[in-house]
C-alpha cells in the first residue's frame, strides 16, 4: 500500500519517480562506501577487546565498584560490551538466561540492560561517519553518561520489580 501510494503521489505530481530512486540509490552506495571503513575498523577492535581477554580484566577490576553499587558480576561484560556491539551483547544475554534462567534475577536484569542501552560506538560510526563528522567528544560523553544512567536504573528498577 505504501509503496502504490508513493507511486500515486508521485504521478500526481509529475515526477519520474524511477529517475528519483536511481539517483537515491546512487546516493545510499556512496554513503555505505564512507562507512565501511569505521565499520570495519569497530569490528576488528571488538574482536581484539574480547580474544585479548582486557574484557575479562575489565571486569575483574571494576567488580568491587559494581559489587557496591549492586550490579551482579555476571552482567558487567554485557554493561561494558553493549556500548560497542549489539551483536556481541546480544550473544551475552542469550549465554546469560542460557545459564541463569530467563525468570532468574539477573536474566531479568540482562534482558532491560539491553533494552535500555545503546551500541554507541556503532551508532557514531555509522551516523557520524556517514556525514563525515570527526569531532565526537561531546556525543560520545553525553552517550557513555547516559548508557551508564540507563545500567543503573536497570538495577534500580529491576531490584524494585522484582527483588534479589
Amino acid at each position: 500500500a505504501i509503496f502504490l501510494a508513493i507511486l500515486c503521489a508521485g504521478m500526481y505530481r509529475e515526477v519520474k519517480v524511477y529517475d528519483v530512486f536511481v539517483e537515491g540509490a546512487k546516493e545510499g552506495i556512496s554513503t555505505v562506501v564512507r562507512i565501511i571503513p569505521p565499520l570495519v575498523g569497530l569490528l576488528v577492535a571488538i574482536g581484539v577487546f574480547r580474544a585479548s581477554g582486557a574484557l575479562d580484566l575489565l571486569v575483574y577490576a571494576v567488580k568491587p565498584l559494581a559489587t557496591l553499587l549492586g550490579i551482579p558480576s555476571e552482567v558487567l561484560p554485557l554493561a561494558f560490551l553493549r556500548p560497542i556491539s549489539g551483536s556481541a551483547s546480544l550473544a551475552l544475554v542469550s549465554d546469560i538466561i542460557k545459564t541463569h534462567g530467563p525468570d532468574s534475577f539477573i536474566g531479568r536484569l540482562a534482558s532491560t540492560m539491553m533494552g535500555s542501552t545503546e551500541t554507541i560506538f556503532y551508532t557514531l560510526a555509522v551516523y557520524f561517519g556517514s556525514v563525515g563528522v570527526k569531532n565526537i567528544r561531546y556525543t560520545l560523553v553525553a552517550a557513555l553518561l547516559a548508557d551508564f544512567v540507563s545500567v543503573m536504573a536497570s538495577v534500580w528498577i529491576c531490584t524494585v520489580v522484582f527483588g534479589r
